[in-house]
C-alpha cells in the first residue's frame, strides 16, 4: 500500500474522480494523477488540503505505508494545520482574537496546541548567533502557543505598541512596586538592542513551542 493508494482509495469512496478532487483542492487533473501514480512527490500543504478535502487526517494517507530506508522510521506529518502570519498580522493580536484571518501560509503540526497558536517566520538578524546553540537562522519558522506561560530563557513573541511583533528571549527581572513581572526581552545577537518592560510598553503575545530550521541548499 502507498500514500497514492491510500489517496485513491479514499477519492474513490467518496464517488470523486481525479478531476474532482483536484478542483476541490485547487490543483489540476495531472498533478493529482501522478501523486496517486508515485510519480510525483509532494509538499506539507498539499497533503494538508487532499486530507482536507478528504475528510480525514494527514496521518491516515500514511496507514501501512512501508518505509522506503532501513534507517529511517516514516511517522505522521500531524494533522492539525496553524496559520504563518506576518509579524505586522501577529503585533496586531489581541487575547480575544483568533490568528486565523488571511494568513501568509499553512503550517502542519502534530503538536498538541491552543485554538490559537501560530506560527512566524524568522526575518532579520537579531536572533542569529552561530557560536552559540541557540540560534535561528533568516527563514526559519517558530510555532508560538498564546497559552504558554513563558518560563526564564524561553522565547516569546510580543509587541511594543508599534503593531508590529518582534522575537526574542524572555527574561524576567522581579516585580515593580505594583507587583507586576518587569521582563527583559533579549537579542541573540549582541548588536542589537534588548527591550526592557520598565522602560518600554511591551506585552507578550505567546511562547515558542517548536522551532523549525531549513536547510539551505548550496
Amino acid at each position: 500500500m502507498s500514500l497514492g493508494d491510500n489517496i485513491r482509495q479514499r477519492r474513490k469512496a467518496l464517488g470523486w474522480t481525479i478531476l474532482e478532487l483536484a478542483n476541490r483542492i485547487g490543483s489540476d487533473v495531472g498533478n493529482v494523477s501522478r501523486l496517486e501514480r508515485g510519480k510525483q512527490g509532494y509538499s506539507d500543504e498539499i497533503l494538508g488540503k487532499i486530507a482536507a478535502a478528504l475528510g480525514c487526517p494527514v496521518s491516515e494517507l500514511f496507514l501501512n505505508v512501508p518505509s522506503e530506508s532501513n534507517n529511517v522510521e516514516l511517522t505522521a506529518i500531524g494533522s492539525r494545520r496553524i496559520p504563518v502570519l506576518s509579524y505586522v498580522q501577529a503585533g496586531a493580536l489581541t487575547e480575544s482574537v483568533v490568528p486565523y484571518t488571511n494568513p501568509d501560509d499553512w503550517l502542519l503540526t502534530d503538536l498538541d496546541l491552543s485554538r490559537s497558536a501560530f506560527a512566524l517566520r524568522i526575518k532579520g538578524l537579531s536572533m542569529y548567533s552561530p557560536m552559540s546553540e541557540e540560534s535561528f537562522n533568516e527563514g526559519d519558522l517558530v510555532v508560538i502557543d498564546p497559552s504558554v506561560e513563558p518560563l526564564p530563557g524561553d522565547f516569546v513573541v510580543a509587541k511594543n505598541g508599534d503593531h508590529e511583533a518582534t522575537f526574542k528571549k524572555y527574561r524576567p527581572r522581579g516585580l515593580n512596586e505594583k507587583g507586576a513581572v518587569v521582563f527583559e526581552l533579549v537579542p541573540l545577537n549582541a548588536d542589537y538592542p534588548s527591550i526592557r518592560s520598565d522602560y518600554t510598553q511591551v506585552q507578550i503575545i505567546g511562547t515558542m513551542v517548536e522551532h523549525r530550521r531549513y536547510r539551505k541548499r548550496r
